[in-house]
């Protein structure tokens, strides 16, 4: 099996990632890093999204494991205390694939589209952001504030949640909605309240000034400036996880809401 070990940069967990390399390399793995078949994510969830988007351009190929040192990890099937369960299941049994599909994001300024696993937003920090949103080419509300949030069902536990977005089960094939700091008074008011969505959906955001707005995919973020239109939809492009132990999604909610709550 050729494999790469993407690492958060702190000692702990670099500490962790040798012990990984020493066992698989003892097993006669490959590590590489121009063209590896499983992606081994130490650290969290962030560490996961930029082993995403360093492979993207062979991402449909690959398979992803992630390993959780930190406090938060819900893409993350293994803590740093069950590594030989994680080592001795890479070694001796075949993973089940479960697939996520990335958002596609088009913006009428750019030549090339941007692509994101948890979600992608429009923000303004300068000031009040006006934006209508189409929904299928038709016109869905006009919205006011800081911005607007479109995540994946994989994306439901990030960003969207701090918005009081719903977490979504990991079965169910949806984007959903929200507003990001909405500004409602007597004279405007918006939905209000996140919407969930098909996938199939096809998602406009315009407006005549973007030019103190940044577009974020995931951790990333590029500024719109004389844009006007942003496109959202489903793309071709997926997330392999590889998993090997069952996955408990009761307790990783449970511990996901007791990590927001303490």
């Amino acid at each position: 099996m050729r494999y790469m070990i993407v690492c958060r940069q702190d000692e702990n967990t670099l500490s962790v990632g040798r012990q990984v390399r020493n066992k698989l390399d003892e097993a006669g793995w490959q590590h590489t890093e121009s063209d590896p078949q499983l992606v081994i994510c130490i650290g969290g969830d962030g560490t996961l999204l930029y082993g995403v988007h360093q492979y993207m351009d062979s991402i449909n190929e690959l398979m992803f494991l992630g390993i959780h040192t930190g406090t938060l990890g819900f893409f993350t099937d293994y803590t740093q205390d069950e590594l030989s369960l994680c080592l001795d299941d890479l070694l001796s049994k075949e993973p089940e694939i479960f697939t996520s599909r990335l958002l596609k994001i088009e913006v009428d300024t750019m030549p090339e589209p941007f692509y994101a696993l948890n979600e992608m937003r429009v923000e303004n920090v300068i000031h009040s952001q006006a934006a209508d949103i189409y929904v299928d080419d038709e016109f869905f509300e006009r919205c006011h504030g800081s911005g607007i949030c479109l995540s994946t069902q994989a994306g439901s536990t990030a960003l969207n949640r701090s918005l009081k977005g719903a977490v979504i089960d990991s079965g169910l094939s949806v984007m959903q909605l929200a507003e990001i700091t909405p500004i409602q008074h007597s004279k405007h008011r918006s939905l209000g309240n996140p919407y969930i969505m098909m996938e199939s959906r096809k998602v406009r955001i315009v407006s005549d000034d973007f030019q103190t707005a940044l577009l974020g995919y995931d951790h990333k973020t590029v500024p719109l400036l004389n844009a006007r239109e942003v496109r959202i939809e489903m793309s071709d492009k997926h997330v392999r996880f590889a998993r090997y132990p069952p996955l408990q999604l009761s307790e990783a909610i449970k511990e996901f809401i007791l990590n927001i709550l303490l």
